[in-house]
């Protein structure tokens, strides 16, 4: 059985950090994408920062870009998504995802297969 499992997550002031985890098993690590999502409350859910096979090649969502930075070990099937100068509008459940993806380069917009349950961030102002 699949499982993807976020933590790390909880309550911050702004301009804070904080450090997601994501772990992965029940799949070939090495071969799948790995990407984080977040979706706020009546808002669709964006791909925030993606990732290839080995960390090659990576994507970020132009609002997250210089303040997160994702990362992968493939040797404990995990994933980390560390966020820095957080603001209040980075508030939302934040998800952690797979995808069996044929391409060398990253990106959000590929179809992810395996998603967790989500891990809340919320950001106070």
């Amino acid at each position: 059985q699949v499982q993807v499992v976020e933590s790390g997550g909880g309550l911050v002031q702004a301009g804070g950090s904080l450090r997601l985890s994501c772990t992965a098993s029940g799949l070939i690590f090495d071969d799948y994408h790995m990407g984080w999502f977040r979706q706020a409350p009546g808002k669709e859910r964006e791909g925030i920062a993606c990732i290839s096979w080995r960390g090659d090649s990576t994507y970020y969502t132009d609002s997250v870009k210089g303040r997160f930075t994702i990362s992968r070990d493939n040797a404990k099937n995990e994933l980390y998504l560390e966020m820095n100068s957080l603001k209040p509008e980075d508030t939302a459940m934040y998800y952690c995802a797979a995808g069996n993806i044929e391409n060398m380069r990253a990106s959000c917009n590929y179809h992810y297969t395996y998603w967790g349950q989500g891990t809340q961030v919320t950001v106070s102002s």
